[in-house]
């Protein structure tokens, strides 16, 4: 190498020589990131964060929702005791006219009554008190069993306490007595 150029160094050794540079030097530029890498970082963590946005939403739905159940409980209660207040009020008339008449005091005790099943109608549990009719055990409980001839057998012979509600909506069945089947 007489010629008065430089050497010229071979890429590899240019490498080597980068990667075993000493410490304390200047670092080279860092090797480039894989293609993509940084993009899919950033929609990770937009993923992320929509995944923590929807479970804050679904905790703050039922939250929400649990205390528009309990306001809709509360109305609803309300409403219903409302609906009861006329029924007390007349059985307070009644018990203070309870020296009047005893013919007077039934009739408003009836009345009373009547009011009261009609509550108990505009609240979806209407009466039911039939007689004569087949027993339907989803609408009526047998409370004993009778022998009447005139009775078809299995229907109901009387009513002991009426039932309230229809068709799956049922308050409370129907105490009944049942004819029994004539041998």
């Amino acid at each position: 190498m007489a010629t008065g150029q430089e050497p010229v160094t071979p890429p590899e050794q240019e490498q080597r020589t980068e990667d075993t540079a000493a410490p304390g030097a200047p670092e080279s530029p860092a090797a480039p990131a894989r293609p993509g890498t940084e993009d899919q970082t950033a929609e990770l963590d937009e993923l992320r964060d929509r995944w923590r946005r929807a479970l804050a939403d679904l905790d703050n739905l039922r939250k929400r929702h649990a205390r528009e159940l309990e306001r809709v409980r509360g109305e609803e209660r309300a409403r219903t005791a409302a609906a009861w207040l006329p029924v007390l009020d007349n059985l307070e008339r009644a018990l203070a006219h309870a020296d009047a008449d005893p013919s007077a005091v039934l009739k408003g005790i009836e009345t009373v009554r009547d009011q009261a099943v009609e509550v108990l109608r505009g609240l979806g549990y209407p009466r039911h008190e039939e007689t004569g009719v087949p027993f339907d055990p989803t609408r009526h409980e047998v409370v004993g069993v009778v022998d009447d001839p005139g009775a078809e057998p299995n229907t109901v012979a009387q009513v002991v306490s009426p039932g309230y509600g229809a068709d799956g909506n049922q308050l409370r069945p129907a105490f009944v007595m049942v004819s029994k089947r004539q041998e």
